[in-house]
């Protein structure tokens, strides 16, 4: 499927090289891994996104190819995000490379950023001629409605930087936007392509919900203790950021060594690994994996109460597991 879908992303991004805008088209070409120093699998990413949607299309009893234009849609959807997150969050590099803002300035890679989310909504046209009319409406209305919780749940994230005060109640409806709504419109997406029946539409939505909160937990683990070869990102940069994950809120909340620390101001390079081991031993690190863990098993049930396509139905579930297994 790889292959089909990276074809499919090109033939997506076409679009952007209109008379005098190659440049536009070469940076959108080089975030998402094509072109420019580094190029290559590891800048492009695993396409998780489209994959799912693929998989789930088969699982569900649909053909895979004629759900490409969604697969496209929804890695450029998540790339937009990518591109604008990098500006707000201020990072200089993405899977080892520098980010598009750090080459071209802030003001085109917002630009840019806005031409990839325009190109995933021009990408569902492409299924119009493969669903039936109400089948398009309907898929084709997932694209905004996700787009709008994702911005919605980045929201939270930005606002809670600096807000005091959060607890772990604060920190799920953040993620639930922020990360779950796209890979949970990724299944639904497959599922609404393979004219998947109600029951099981509503066991792959569950399916992708589950899997994108413990995709997102397990994502705040490596963001403190992940291997930079694998995250591309410094070691405990989530920490040196401030960033109020799911470890930090558990122990923030016991009260103990490191939420004693953390109240005292911004952490300094030379100490942040000692922070990382009070914030281990006060449990923080412990409990995420629980609940990455807890919340993985919960989407392979939803996925088996959907009675999956036999081998596509196993690529999904090794999927869900292999997400559960990245380095930390």
């Amino acid at each position: 499927m790889l292959p089909a879908v990276e074809e499919a992303l090109k033939a997506a991004v076409q679009p952007a090289a209109g008379a005098g805008q190659q440049e536009l088209h070469d940076m959108l070409a080089y975030h998402l891994g094509w072109v420019g120093e580094g190029a290559g699998p590891k800048a492009t990413g695993k396409r998780i996104r489209p994959t799912l949607l693929l998989l789930t299309t088969s699982a569900a009893g649909g053909d895979w190819k004629t759900a490409l234009p969604a697969a496209a849609a929804v890695e450029l959807l998540h790339n937009f995000s990518l591109i604008h997150d990098d500006i707000q969050d201020n990072s200089e590099h993405r899977r080892g490379r520098k980010t598009l803002w750090a080459i071209h300035g802030v003001a085109k890679a917002i630009n840019a950023g806005d031409a990839m989310f325009a190109l995933a909504h021009i990408s569902m046209e492409g299924l119009e001629s493969v669903l039936t009319p109400k089948a398009f409406i309907q898929t084709s209305r997932l694209l905004p409605r996700t787009s709008l919780q994702l911005t919605q749940g980045q929201h939270l994230d930005l606002a809670y930087e600096n807000q005091p005060g959060l607890n772990m109640d604060d920190y799920w409806p953040m993620v639930w936007g922020k990360t779950a709504m796209l890979i949970r419109a990724c299944a639904q997406m497959g599922a609404l392509v393979a004219r998947a029946g109600e029951r099981d539409l509503r066991a792959y939505m569950l399916f992708g919900e589950k899997l994108g909160l413990a995709y997102q937990v397990h994502d705040d683990l490596l963001g403190i203790w992940g291997d930079e070869e694998q995250t591309g990102k410094s070691i405990y940069s989530d920490l040196l950021s401030g960033k109020k994950s799911l470890p930090v809120l558990y122990a923030l909340q016991q009260n103990g060594e490191f939420a004693k620390r953390w109240n005292n101001g911004s952490v300094q390079p030379g100490e942040v690994a000692e922070f990382a081991h009070l914030l281990e031993a006060d449990g923080g690190r412990e409990y995420a994996s629980d609940q990455a863990s807890k919340l993985t098993g919960e989407a392979i049930d939803a996925l088996g109460a959907a009675e999956p396509e036999k081998t596509a139905g196993s690529a999904l579930t090794e999927l869900a597991e292999e997400l559960g297994r990245r380095e930390v």
